[in-house]
């Protein structure tokens, strides 16, 4: 009896012994996996140092000395273009005068040769007694000169037995007409009138009959 029982006792020794070593090695894995979950991670660290600069911001100061300068280029700018609009203006203004001034040179330097036609006409009309040689001059004085405004875009208006027109023609008096068809129409001129480019340059004086 004695026996038996010193061997259950034995066992009983033992199997404590293991559950408290089972105990202890549970104990260290816990305190290990504490200790581990306590240990700063790196990669995190890592990633916290690298995040980005912040970004500089524009002082007050420094805004409204960019904007000054700003203001400044934009001013030179507008100033450039003021004076080169102005150089242009005055150009444009001198060559109006000089166009103005010299723009009818060319009809003058053509009537010329017509003055030379009077002049030796003039001329002749004291050396000859020959009447119908002078009016025949005279004719191709007149001939040339006609031809010479319809170069130049002068136009007569035609005005005898037209109906009266007040746009280019103006009425001296009246008279009475003929018969029912004058009537409202010009029965004479008395001042021929002449367009340029289609414009009134003179009217035409004349008689209207009533």
């Amino acid at each position: 009896m004695s026996k038996n029982h010193n061997k259950e006792e034995q066992t009983k020794a033992q199997q404590a012994a293991q559950q408290e070593q089972t105990k202890a090695t549970e104990q260290d894995q816990q305190s290990s996996s504490k200790a581990q979950a306590a240990e700063p991670n790196e990669d995190s660290d890592k990633k916290a140092e690298q995040k980005p600069e912040a970004k500089h911001e524009e002082t007050a100061e420094e805004k409204v000395a960019r904007l000054e300068e700003e203001v400044k280029k934009q001013k030179n700018q507008y100033l450039l273009l003021m004076a080169e609009f102005d150089n242009y203006r005055k150009r444009t203004l001198k060559d109006k005068q000089e166009l103005i001034k010299n723009g009818c040179a060319k009809a003058m330097e053509d009537i010329l040769p017509v003055i030379d036609d009077f002049d030796r006409a003039i001329e002749q009309i004291s050396k000859t007694d020959n009447l119908d040689a002078m009016k025949q001059g005279i004719d191709l004085i007149y001939t040339k000169f006609k031809k010479y405004l319809e170069k130049n875009n002068v136009k007569e208006i035609e005005s005898t037995g037209r109906d009266f027109d007040t746009d280019v023609h103006e009425a001296v008096t009246t008279f009475p007409a003929p018969d029912e068809s004058q009537k409202g129409k010009v029965i004479d001129t008395v001042l021929k009138g002449y367009t340029l480019n289609d414009k009134v340059l003179r009217h035409a004086k004349v008689v209207v009959g009533k």
